[in-house]
């Protein structure tokens, strides 16, 4: 785990930061075509941090035409698999050695907690980047049992060049989560971070080309989803669209490519996760810290957040008090603070959706528990709700805040009923001391990923995605993720006599 620097520390590294501000095509830092600009915001203090190109679609078309000349050109696509690995690690060094400065800007651009910026989101973003440029030369291709007349070899080749578009929640990590499976698969790639938050994409573009990526492999173009995500989606030179992000925009994706080349569409998104608590629970003092973690984490910016808590009446009111006692110890303050635990949400937007949330819930007569309150700027205190339905807007809708819906059931059947009657299905926790039990729930549990006695999401060498409208086409993370962006082609060879 990285040392943490002092409050004083982290502000004056805040202070002496040059943002980026252009979008990174073919090698070099550009701006916009026509000059647009967007304002880059703090939302921890509402001050501006810089401004961002707008970019337009003709900056997009120069993109994707630089990233389909060097995918051509096999200056990485055809590259040895060992040196495209030592680039790939050659880059994991370089964003060690700049960790500090790309966790401050991360912290000041998304309003998330430095601590977790510097301790969760740095390394793991390495380890992500380092365990796929490992892979790289440890896959082997295959061949088919076709009898001594004829060799079948089933190869991989990348897929071409690739969209991946970003979420604000968790910028840096998920532009790993996308750039390095495909980076290390032979792709050529267009990256659009979100509006919000781009600062620390562009910066690793410059890294990226600092340790040896060719000019057009790797290009971040920034600006406006409607404008540039959607130009990604429709491009007739795009081969595959990789989307982190809301299930309504996730559609937008699925019609872009029905209107244009039929290109391949992974999409992760959202959920409303069950945490299910059964009365045989035991250490409640411990399932009471894993559920405030599950709800709280991130401000609750977190599409695997439990947020609706399932639990037996026979243990509900008891572990309700160890959860509040918990919840009181997560501070909520100046992001750059390592002391706090909790940071300011994204934007002003954002957070006038979130606790509008607060007014819904006094109309459908849900019992406040704690929260349910903001601090000056865009903070929202960790809120919890009972005497909620599993049919009510607390428990049906992704709010994507702090905010915990409280629903009690009677029996294990109930349980698992209310937990899969939603549209989501991208995780799930259950806490029981029955393994047998543990067991039965997690198969009957519908989401892609079910954690037993604790909140997580896997690491790196699981799958993650979701079933029903949380996810499509394909997974992040694992080896299954390097291997969707790769097309697998039969090679036919006839050792007959007469051939």
């Amino acid at each position: 785990m990285a040392d943490l620097l002092t409050h004083d520390e982290y502000k004056a590294i805040a202070a002496q930061l040059t943002p980026p501000s252009m979008s990174f095509i073919n090698g070099s830092l550009r701006p916009a075509s026509d000059g647009g600009t967007i304002a880059v915001t703090n939302p921890a203090t509402g001050e501006r941090i810089t401004e961002i190109a707008a970019c337009t679609t003709e900056d997009v078309d120069y993109a994707v035409a630089s990233a389909r000349a060097a995918f051509e050109s096999g200056c990485w696509s055809k590259m040895h698999p060992s040196e495209r690995k030592g680039i790939l690690i050659k880059l994991t060094q370089l964003i060690e050695q700049h960790g500090d400065e790309l966790a401050v800007l991360e912290s000041i651009d998304s309003g998330k907690p430095i601590s977790d910026c510097v301790t969760i989101d740095i390394p793991e973003v390495v380890h992500t980047i380092s365990w796929h440029a490992e892979l790289i030369d440890k896959i082997y291709d295959q061949t088919a049992p076709v009898g001594s007349g004829a060799m079948a070899m089933v190869v991989r080749e990348p897929v071409g060049v690739v969209g991946a578009v970003l979420p604000w929640n968790f910028p840096i990590l998920m532009l790993a989560w996308k750039m390095a499976p495909s980076l290390a698969a032979g792709c050529s790639v267009v990256l659009k971070p979100a509006a919000q938050t781009s600062l620390t994409a562009i910066r690793v573009a410059e890294l990226a080309a600092e340790a040896g990526v060719p000019a057009g492999v790797f290009n971040v173009v920034t600006g406006s989803g409607r404008v540039v995500g959607e130009a990604i989606g429709r491009h007739m030179d795009v081969d595959m669209v990789t989307f982190t992000g809301s299930t309504v925009t996730g559609r937008r994706f699925l019609n872009y490519s029905a209107d244009s080349n039929i290109k391949e569409v992974v999409l992760e998104l959202g959920g409303k996760n069950p945490c299910v608590v059964l009365d045989d629970a035991e250490d409640l003092d411990t399932v009471a810290e894993q559920v405030v973690a599950a709800a709280f984490w991130n401000m609750g910016e977190n599409c695997s957040a439990g947020s609706r808590l399932i639990v037996q009446e026979g243990v509900k009111e008891a572990l309700l008090a160890k959860i509040v006692e918990h919840a009181k110890e997560w501070k909520t303050g100046d992001p750059l603070d390592p002391s706090n635990q909790l940071g300011a949400l994204v934007d002003k937007g954002h957070f006038d959706k979130v606790t509008e949330y607060f007014d819904i819930a006094k109309q459908d007569g849900h019992r406040l528990i704690m929260g349910g309150e903001s601090v000056d700027g865009c903070y929202v205190l960790p809120t919890i709700y009972d005497d909620v339905k599993n049919s009510d807007r607390l428990a049906t809708e992704e709010i994507f805040g702090p905010v915990l819906s409280v629903i009690t059931v009677s029996s294990y059947e109930e349980a698992i009923a209310v937990a899969n009657d939603t549209e989501y299905g991208l995780a799930a926790s259950v806490f029981t001391a029955n393994a047998r039990k543990s067991m039965r729930a997690a198969q009957a549990l519908r989401a892609g990923t079910v954690t037993v006695n604790c909140f997580g999401e896997g690491d790196i060498t699981t799958p993650f995605g979701g079933y029903k409208q949380s996810g499509f086409g394909g997974r992040d993370n694992s080896i299954h993720a390097h291997d969707q962006f790769t097309q697998l082609k039969t090679i036919w060879v006839d050792l007959g006599d007469e051939a």
